[in-house]
């Protein structure tokens, strides 16, 4: 039996961190008319898996669904609930946690190309889960929930990413430095 937990002190207050900052960039949010809103929540989960690694950044990512799930007013416009979950962009939030996991794979490989795989990776699963859910959920083909969900954000999506990996790797650099794994 391994007598060391988890997650030390330490690491629970850096995740909880990651997950206000998650909860808190949610809030920056601009509607769309297909039902799925563009937000800065990936940036924070690519940001988060990045710098934090697939362990932490998965659990950050899962503590910010479990806590909107609860009813904590997390998500987007402070939304919260089941209901949220299981709604038109319910698979986006879902993928968050898997998410943060890929690009923290990524990020852990410490080179650029990993990095790069793993943030396009994440943003790949992102699509997949929130277009396959938005289908069912709407009723609505894939080609019509590619058109809501993922044509309309790919740009700012990308843009988002490329600040996510670089202020990532700067911010997951200076932690080391400074003595926070």
């Amino acid at each position: 039996m391994n007598p060391r937990a988890p997650y030390s002190v330490s690491d629970i207050c850096i995740i909880a961190l990651f997950t206000a900052l998650i909860s808190i960039l949610a809030q920056v949010s601009i509607p769309l008319p297909g039902g799925v809103p563009l937000t800065m929540q990936t940036f924070a989960v690519l940001l988060t898996g990045i710098v934090l690694g697939r362990r932490k950044g998965c659990a950050a990512a899962t503590a910010y669904i479990l806590l909107g799930a609860l009813g904590v007013p997390v998500f987007s416009n402070f939304g919260a609930g089941l209901s949220r979950l299981a709604g038109p962009s319910g698979g986006f939030l879902l993928s968050y946690p898997l998410m943060a996991w890929i690009a923290g794979y990524g990020a852990e490989r410490a080179s650029k190309p990993y990095i790069a795989a793993g943030l396009a990776a994440a943003n790949a699963i992102c699509y997949a889960m929130g277009c396959i859910l938005f289908s069912f959920i709407t009723g609505s083909g894939m080609a019509a929930a590619l058109a809501a969900c993922v044509v309309p954000f790919l740009m700012a999506d990308l843009l988002k990413t490329i600040l996510a990996g670089w202020a990532g790797l700067y911010l997951r650099k200076t932690l080391r430095r400074a003595g926070v794994h």
